[in-house]
């Protein structure tokens, strides 16, 4: 898996995508005024993985 980042030439905030190893997406983040909010949202993101998955 890895992560891509790109600045939306629409809006001007940042993105990310998460995508397999077969390159297919996984999740798409919010978007974010500078390109360091999207930076540290993929660091909570890595940081989440023993965080419990609640049914609703």
């Amino acid at each position: 898996m890895y992560y891509t980042v790109w600045k939306s030439t629409a809006n001007g905030n940042w993105y990310w995508n998460l995508k397999a190893a077969n390159h297919e997406k996984i999740a798409t983040s919010e978007g974010y005024v500078t390109k360091q909010g999207a930076l540290h949202s993929i660091e909570l993101v890595k940081g989440s993985n023993n965080a419990p998955v609640i049914e609703i």
